[in-house]
């Protein structure tokens, strides 16, 4: 197990210690919950603490991937079955794996079972496999409970009940992870334990994706304030301006032009296998079932042009609710026989399917490592879905595993996969990083009100359907590469940390008087590595997304207000080079004026890197020939009596330290 796995069952360890019966593990996708919930159920069952444990699930592909996990987990010392495979039997097993929704149906949970029968409950996806009706199930059975989740409620603060309500869907959110919360015995707001995607990247074994935001002519009206505007009729004849929104597209407003053009640029541009050439397996987002079907015709009408012979059909596979075999293609996809398998190279295993089109059945919970690319084909407005949208692409996997040619293997080596491509059609990845208002108060809704949206996108309009019949073209077009700081959403581990700080009393008083040296022993005392959040200064600086080391100070600064944010590496040695100007007399500026740009150059490269610094130390002049970072013609540049000059003035008034 990872270190972190670790540090998860020994806190479960010390809640128990502490007297509690109920745990929640907030733990990012790809971390590996379910097998974090194998060592916990190997604990509770090794030690006599439980007799048998119920796992339970929201979706049929998830029975068969725990169940499956346990096996291969657990298979020398327990068994573990699927409750509908083994309904006669099911005793003889100390795990017993079912859907929620199975022992709902005819309260089947109340009529065949005790509330004895299971002494630990752990709940998969636990926002959503408690919601409802589900509860009922989950409190039936007595004993410990443990909920898993891949979503954290960070980005949702400053719940108020007092004000009237509005009808934002995160209220919603708010309140099932609230409930989550306080039915997993942690109504603080901390859960058990918490391992986050900026975790999982900055320790290397998650990935981050590289986001390729294309809008097109027509959605770029689409996303603008004033939408696309079109001449309609009324019932009465007459001719009025109506206009649609993002929200609008493939509800009210419909355009086969953009769904194609959409097609095209990821089939243009979607990562590759590495050992087959393919397009990379690819999980596209739709708006409803009819749109999910116009897009699979679509792809399979470019594969077999651009391929063919090739797919006959199978390139793209709609998987939603009304197909008769979706569950199970969620299945094979992952284990890459679905429509088939080792279509362009025998001896490799993966998919003929390449892209499976679904709305929301692939959103939570589904692991599928070798994906390459996720599209957003529809606008996301909920924090909760982005997160975990994003979060099937994160894992990471060696694809020369699927390969049975030896040969090939030695010749082709490590085939890791490094990075995904987020397709966003829609400003999804834009909102939630420079719109989406993570502090606002949000409010539980009356009873009986009707969920839906009120927030930054307008109403919908009151009349009918519009049909688009031109063409459209790529409009804009961006591919970023997001780093080890994430996004915006995944940094607010960072918000976190400042709520917590600022609520400290004696923290506070600490920095009213500038007791610094004081404030930063305090918070390495009384707030870093302490088990509900396992704050650190390390992580700190990752959150906050700057490219350089900050110092604590620096950060209970910024968290007290004594700072308005973060100065970049470069912005802070701008400001440090125009300190030392500062200390020049007028004739001695007057003197260097035309060198400044020469000085400054080697200043930022001096205080930055420290393969320059041992050369200029040692006089390894000669190096700087092929030194790529400042070279010998950028030294000749800086007048004589500043080569020596600005390194005593660097090791005199910088700290190295933070430009590392």
């Amino acid at each position: 197990m990872r270190d972190y796995q670790k540090r998860a069952v020994h806190a479960v360890q010390d809640a128990v210690a502490e007297g509690k019966s109920r745990f929640l593990f907030e733990m990012a996708t790809g971390t590996g919950k379910t097998l974090t919930s194998a060592a916990v159920i190997k604990l509770f069952l090794r030690t006599g603490n439980v007799r048998r444990v119920l796992f339970l699930v929201d979706r049929l592909e998830l029975e068969e991937q725990a169940n499956k996990a346990f096996t291969f987990l657990l298979k020398n010392d327990f068994t573990s079955v699927i409750y509908k495979e083994r309904r006669d039997d099911w005793r003889k097993a100390e795990i017993v794996v079912t859907t929620v929704q199975s022992l709902l149906f005819n309260d089947k949970y109340k009529r065949l079972f005790s509330p004895t029968d299971f002494d630990l409950v752990i709940s998969d996806e636990s926002h959503r496999s408690i919601g409802g009706n589900a509860r009922a199930v989950f409190e039936y059975f007595v004993g410990y409970k443990l909920g898993l989740t891949a979503t954290s409620k960070d980005y949702l603060k400053k719940f108020d009940a007092a004000k009237p309500t509005t009808r934002d869907p995160r209220e919603l959110e708010r309140r099932m992870l609230l409930d989550t919360y306080r039915t997993f015995g942690c109504e603080s707001g901390e859960p058990t334990f918490r391992y986050s995607l900026l975790y999982g990247v900055s320790d290397g074994f998650l990935i981050n994706p590289v986001v390729v935001d294309a809008r097109t002519d027509v959605t770029t009206k689409l996303l603008s304030d004033e939408g696309y505007a079109v001449m309609a009729m009324t019932d009465e004849g007459d001719e009025t301006e109506q206009s649609f929104y993002q929200k609008d597209f493939e509800k009210k407003f419909f355009s086969d032009a953009t769904n194609r053009l959409f097609c095209e640029t990821i089939l243009a541009n979607a990562q590759h296998d590495p050992i087959s050439g393919e397009i990379g397996k690819t999980i596209v987002f739709s708006v409803s079932q009819n749109h999910a079907a116009s897009l699979t015709q679509t792809f399979n009408e470019l594969a077999d042009a651009l391929f063919p012979g090739k797919y006959q059909s199978d390139f793209a596979v709609q998987v939603t609710s009304l197909i008769p075999e979706a569950q199970q293609y969620t299945i094979n996809f992952t284990n890459n026989k679905l429509m088939g398998s080792g279509n362009f190279f025998e001896n490799y295993r993966t998919s003929k399917a390449r892209i499976c089109v679904t709305v929301g059945m692939m959103t939570t919970g589904y692991d599928c490592p070798d994906l390459l690319n996720l599209a957003l084909m529809r606008p996301v407005f909920s924090p909760q879905d982005f997160v975990q949208i994003k979060g099937r692409g994160t894992r990471k996997h060696n694809f020369i595993e699927q390969l049975f040619d030896p040969a090939m293997k030695e010749q082709l080596g490590t085939q890791e996969k490094s990075r995904y491509k987020l397709f966003d059609f829609f400003a999804n990845c834009e909102y939630f990083e420079e719109k989406f208002d993570y502090d606002e108060i949000l409010q539980l809704p009356r009873p009986g009100q009707r969920q839906g949206w009120e927030g930054p996108v307008p109403p919908l309009p009151s009349g009918g359907q519009y049909e688009y019949r031109g063409t459209d073209l790529i409009a804009t077009f961006a591919e970023t590469a997001i780093g080890d700081g994430g996004m915006k959403i995944d940094r607010m581990f960072f918000n976190k940390f400042e709520e917590q700080a600022k609520e400290d009393d004696t923290l506070k008083s600490l920095i009213d008087v500038e007791r610094w040296d004081q404030a930063v022993k305090y918070v390495h005392t009384h707030l870093f590595d302490k088990p509900e959040a396992y704050f650190n200064l390390e992580k700190l600086r990752r959150a906050a997304g700057v490219d350089r080391r900050l110092s604590l100070r620096e950060i209970l600064e910024k968290v007290f207000g004594l700072i308005p944010g973060f100065k970049s590496k470069d912005e802070l040695l701008e400001d440090e080079f125009d300190k030392l100007l500062l200390d020049l007399s007028p004739e001695e500026l007057e003197q260097h004026a035309d060198a400044i740009v020469a000085l400054k150059n080697y200043f930022k490269a001096y205080a930055t890197d420290s393969h320059l610094r041992d050369i200029i130390e040692h006089k390894r002049f000669t190096e700087l020939n092929v030194n790529p970072g400042f070279s010998m013609a950028d030294f000749k540049a800086v007048p004589q009596e500043w080569r020596g000059r600005i390194p005593v003035y660097i090791k005199d008034y910088l700290s190295l330290n933070q430009f590392m």
